[in-house]
C-alpha cells in the first residue's frame, strides 16, 4: 500500500474558533506592527484535573489563564534513562505544525496567527508574535532573527530579543508591499501556494523558501528582495537545506527525488549539479549531519517508511548513497540532524533515535518512543548546554500535543544498561522486540483507507 502524503493530510488541521481577546502589546519601539494578536480562551479550556495535576513535572507552571494550551499528562519514558518526557501541553483547537528553539526558548506555530514562545526546557510561556494571516506554516530560526511562513504565502522577518524580557519586532515582510508609488510588482515575486520549508545561507544572508507551487525562491534579507525563482520539482517542495560551509541547497519533493543546486559563481542564479533518487516514493523531510569537519551525510525520510542517507565524497564532493534506515511502519514526516544523533518522527506515532557511528556507515538505533496518539508532525532539538544530559527534543503531533524530551546517550550509559547491543542482528531484533504497539483502531482506518486525517 503506498502511503503517499497528499494535501487531505493537512485537512486534519482544524480552525482556530474566534473568541473574545485581549489586546496586549509589547513596547512601540521592539515592534513595527502596534497590534498583537489576542489570547484564546475557550469555554472548555481548563486545567487538568488534580489527579492529572499530581503527575506534571514539578517545575512546570502552567501557561497564563487566557492561554489556549493547557497542561497534559507527562508520559512514561519509551527506554529508561535514554528519553522521557519532561513536559506536555495540549492545544484544544489547533495543531502545532512547526517548531523552532533559539537562545532558550522554543517557538510554535499553529493553524492561528499567533507565533507561541516558550521557555527551555519547562514550557512557561514568555509571549507571542502575530502576523495579519493565520496558519503559521513553517518556521525558521538563526541567530536572534525568526522567519515564518502563513496562509497568505508570505514571509516574516522578526527580531526577537529573548532576555529577561521578551521582545519582539516585525523587520520586513516577503515579497514586500508595493508603493502607491511604484509600478506593480510581476507577480512572479511572491509563491503561488503554501510555503512549506525554509533554509537560511547565513555568509550570503540569503533565504530560501520551497512551496507546493513547485518552485523554490531565493530572497535577500537586507533588503527583502527575491533575486532567484527556479522550478525544482514535477510536485510539491517538501524540504530545502543549505550547507553552510559551500552554499549547497538540497531540495525534496513528493515526486521522489532529492536535488542539489549550486550558485553559478557572480550571479544570483542557480543550477542544477545532481539528482539523487533512491526509491520513487515521495520525500517528506530532510536533514544534513556535520558532526567532523568535511564529513557530511544528507538524510531524507520518505512515505514508505524509510530514511536514505547519503555521504559526500571529500576530494569529487559527489553525494553517494549510503544505506536505509529501516524501523518505522509508516511515512516518515520530519527528520532533525544534531551531531551523530538523528531524531525521526512517523506517521506511527513514533519517534526513532539514531546514532551514526563515527567514520561508518553504519547506524544504531537507541530507542523508539511512542510519542503521540496521532502522526509526528514536526520535531526540533538543541543542545542543552547547562545539564550533562545533552539535548533536548521537541514534538508536535496531529493528537495537538506539544511534548519536550530529556534525551540522554552516553557511552556508559549505552554499555551498562543492557539495552542496547551492539550486534547489529540482535540491534534488529530488538527493534521489533520494542517497538510500541499502534492502536487497532488506527490500524484499522490506515489499511482500509480510512485515514484519520481525511
Amino acid at each position: 500500500m503506498e502511503h503517499k502524503i497528499k494535501r487531505s493530510l493537512l485537512n486534519y488541521f482544524h480552525e482556530d474558533e474566534k473568541s473574545a481577546q485581549q489586546q496586549i502589546r509589547l513596547p512601540h519601539q521592539q515592534l513595527i506592527s502596534h497590534n498583537l494578536d489576542s489570547i484564546q480562551r475557550s469555554p472548555s479550556t481548563s486545567m487538568v484535573s488534580p489527579s492529572h495535576q499530581n503527575i506534571m513535572h514539578s517545575m512546570m507552571p502552567p501557561p497564563s489563564p487566557d492561554s489556549p494550551w493547557t497542561l497534559s499528562p507527562l508520559q512514561s519514558p519509551s527506554a529508561p534513562l535514554l528519553c522521557h518526557c519532561i513536559a506536555s501541553l495540549h492545544r484544544l483547537d489547533g495543531t502545532v505544525h512547526a517548531i523552532a528553539a533559539i537562545n532558550g526558548t522554543v517557538f510554535t506555530g499553529s493553524d492561528s496567527s499567533r507565533i507561541r514562545a516558550w521557555r527551555q526546557p519547562d514550557c512557561f510561556e514568555r509571549g507571542y508574535l502575530k502576523a495579519s494571516s493565520g496558519s503559521v506554516r513553517a518556521i525558521l530560526a538563526y541567530g536572534n532573527v525568526l522567519f515564518t511562513t502563513h496562509k497568505d504565502f508570505k514571509i516574516r522577518t522578526w527580531i526577537v530579543t529573548v532576555s529577561d524580557n521578551f521582545k519582539a519586532k516585525k523587520i520586513s515582510t516577503l515579497p514586500r508591499k508595493n508603493s502607491l508609488f511604484m509600478f506593480p510588482r510581476r507577480s512572479s515575486d511572491g509563491h503561488k501556494d503554501f510555503i512549506s520549508c525554509m533554509a537560511y545561507y547565513n555568509s550570503e544572508g540569503l533565504l530560501y523558501t520551497g512551496s507546493w507551487d513547485r518552485t523554490v525562491k531565493v530572497w535577500r534579507v537586507w533588503d527583502s528582495l527575491c533575486v532567484d525563482t527556479f522550478l525544482a520539482h514535477d510536485d510539491n517542495v517538501n524540504g530545502v537545506v543549505v550547507n553552510q560551509e559551500d552554499g549547497v541547497v538540497f531540495t525534496c519533493s513528493c515526486d521522489g527525488s532529492i536535488k542539489i543546486w549550486r550558485r553559478i559563481y557572480g550571479q544570483s542564479s542557480h543550477t542544477l549539479t545532481m539528482t539523487l533518487r533512491s526509491q520513487s516514493s515521495p520525500i517528506n523531510a530532510m536533514a544534513l549531519s556535520t558532526s567532523v569537519v568535511d564529513s557530511y551525510v544528507l538524510y531524507s525520510g520518505s512515505s514508505d517508511g524509510f530514511i536514505n542517507f547519503w555521504e559526500k565524497e571529500k576530494v569529487s564532493g559527489r553525494y553517494n548513497h549510503g544505506g536505509v534506515l529501516q524501523g518505522h511502519r509508516f511515512s516518515v514526516l520530519c527528520l532533525v540532524a544534531l551531531g551523530k544523533l538523528i531524531f525521526s518522527g512517523s506517521e506511527d506515532t513514533t519517534i526513532r533515535i539514531w546514532r551514526r557511528e563515527e567514520g561508518k556507515c553504519s547506524h544504531e538505533c537507541l530507542a523508539v518512543v511512542d510519542a503521540h496518539r496521532g502522526p509526528v508532525k514536526c520535531l526540533a532539538a538543541s543542545l542543552e548546554i547547562d545539564k550533562e544530559v545533552g539535548v533536548l527534543l521537541y514534538s508536535a503531533g496531529l493528537d495537538q500535543n506539544f511534548k519536550v524530551w530529556r534525551v540522554k546517550v552516553t557511552v556508559e550509559e549505552r554499555s551498562g544498561s543492557g539495552q542496547f547491543l551492539d550486534s547489529a542482528s540482535n540491534m534488529k531484533l530488538r527493534e521489533f522486540e520494542i517497538s510500541p504497539v499502534l492502536s487497532p483502531s488506527w490500524v484499522e482506518r490506515k489499511l482500509h483507507g480510512s485515514h484519520p486525517s481525511r
